[in-house]
């Protein structure tokens, strides 16, 4: 799998949510732009960034 094969596929958004208006956050890992907006409390992931973490919390138990 490519890199940017990966950043091109759309993620549909999640049932009864609404597009974020304005700046997007930041990835705190990897700093490439989230699906959250900037101005939302917490740590924002990257869908990419949030499935490795997802994979690490998998492994780890």
């Amino acid at each position: 799998m490519e890199p940017d094969t990966y950043r091109e596929t759309a993620v549909p958004p999640l049932p009864g949510s609404a597009p974020a208006d304005g700046p997007f956050a930041d990835c705190v890992l990897c700093a490439e732009p989230t699906e959250h907006p900037a101005a939302a409390p917490g740590a924002p992931l990257c869908p990419r960034c949030a499935w490795q973490q997802a994979q690490r919390g998998a492994c780890s138990g």
